[in-house]
């Protein structure tokens, strides 16, 4: 099934991107095809159970098989590519938690976290301003998201939260849980 004839269904949609594990194979299938081995042994898991999630991402459309190819024992190997169809995909319940949990996962794969750019800056901005800088930070990232890859670069992911400061806010914590 191609990306055009997958019926528009946003819980679908939701339900499969609710899933590190699923966010964690779009990442590693972005730049080149992986068969279902191949992102098994990437993410140290059970091949059976990536399975499940690589079909899930196919059915909706987050990832497309290529063409078949022999493995190292003859067998029939299929590889999946990243459509890049979850950047265009507007955000669901429940994706931050989700998106965090994978950064937090693939952050700890680094040798050096320290190595990591990493900012963090307290703002007191108006209605405004914060949605001047939500627009900014989306035409950035969008201007960079439609950039054809360079083959021979240097893969990188960026996690950007922008929240509200809670711990900054003036009132009380019995405010807050009330």
């Amino acid at each position: 099934m191609s990306a055009a004839e997958i019926p528009d269904d946003p819980d679908a949609d939701a339900r499969a991107l609710a899933s590190t594990v699923r966010i964690r194979i779009l990442r590693l299938c972005l730049d080149e095809p992986l068969t279902n081995r191949e992102i098994a042994a990437r993410l140290g898991r059970n091949p059976a159970s990536v399975l499940h999630h690589v079909r899930t991402l196919v059915d909706r459309g987050f990832l497309a098989a290529e063409p078949a190819r022999r493995g190292a024992r003859g067998s029939r190997e299929v590889p999946y590519r990243a459509t890049r169809r979850s950047w265009r995909t507007p955000g669901m319940a429940g994706q931050t938690r989700v998106l965090i949990d994978a950064f937090l996962q693939e952050v700890a794969l680094l040798p050096d976290p320290d190595a990591m750019m990493s900012v963090r800056l307290g703002l007191r901005l108006d209605a405004a301003a914060h949605d001047e800088l939500r627009q900014r930070l989306n035409d950035l990232f969008q201007e960079y998201a439609s950039r054809t890859p360079d083959p021979d670069g240097q893969p990188y992911s960026i996690f950007l939260a922008l929240h509200e400061d809670l711990s900054r806010t003036p009132t009380t914590v019995s405010d807050r849980s009330a």
